[in-house]
């Protein structure tokens, strides 16, 4: 028989995941107002939110797997799947005043992420499939933003705000700056180089849910659960810009894993 992914079968994950990662989150916080730092804060923090996610999935969903970037939980399946990212950003969470790091919590069924929750504790915000958000009005007139690496903007990022005649901005985790896109508060995200299923699942969800476009960079789908986790390379944008930028990004002939 094969899985119901409509939105009403699951209301209960959709907000478990949310409540899951606004819990995560919470813990979080109260680690980095303590006396711990630097590298020691970032494993402790992946740690307990690790921990924290997993024990609580294992509990309300015993009989889905659950595969975390943190520990030995790197299950595959085509079932129903837990996606999670504990501590999305762990450099940023260790810096004092940063707040672009996240807690992912996602859920794909047959490959698809089809819930997720993007916690962003710093900001007391969460994002959740459960109730998208809605778009702001698409500004023509303005440059469009566009999000990327802090420490290494792939070269076709250079070449997409070239096309769109955008402008760059630097961000921390891959659920920041999906989160940024979704909030309205940058146009685009382009990566290439190097991710896992983790760090997108969650975010790919909600941005989907609020109807942006999201893809690989060769245009083809965002698929979840496979043996090898590595999920190298994304576009996530406004709908409207969907079509100028994977007229770049699917012209490469460089590979992007």
């Amino acid at each position: 028989m094969a899985e119901d992914r409509t939105a009403e079968s699951l209301t209960a994950e959709h907000r478990d995941a949310a409540l899951l990662a606004e819990a995560a989150g919470r813990t979080l916080m109260e680690l980095r107002d303590g006396p711990t730092e630097g590298g020691a804060l970032g494993a402790a923090g992946d740690r307990m939110a690790h921990q924290f996610l997993v024990a609580e999935l294992h509990r309300l969903y015993p009989d889905d797997k659950v595969r975390s970037e943190e520990g030995l939980e790197h299950v595959s399946g085509h079932g129903r799947l837990w996606v999670i990212d504990p501590l999305d950003g762990t450099r940023e969470f260790r810096e004092p005043g940063r707040s672009d790091w996240a807690v992912h919590v996602a859920m794909a069924i047959g490959e698809v992420a089809v819930v997720g929750a993007v916690a962003l504790p710093a900001l007391g915000i969460v994002l959740s499939t459960g109730a998208p958000p809605v778009l702001k009005p698409f500004d023509a007139g303005t440059p469009p933003r566009v999000v990327v690496s802090r420490t290494r903007p792939p070269d076709v990022a250079y070449d997409v705000v070239e096309a769109i005649g955008g402008v760059m901005v630097p961000m921390g985790s891959a659920g920041a700056k999906i989160a940024a896109v979704i909030l309205g508060e940058a146009e685009a995200y382009v990566h290439a180089g190097g991710q896992y299923e983790w760090d997108s699942a969650a975010p790919v969800a909600v941005a989907e849910a609020s109807g942006l476009h999201a893809s690989r960079l060769n245009g083809e789908p965002l698929r979840y659960g496979a043996v090898d986790a590595w999920l190298p390379d994304l576009v996530v944008c406004r709908p409207e810009l969907a079509d100028a930028v994977l007229a770049v990004t699917t012209a490469q002939s460089r590979p992007y894993s």
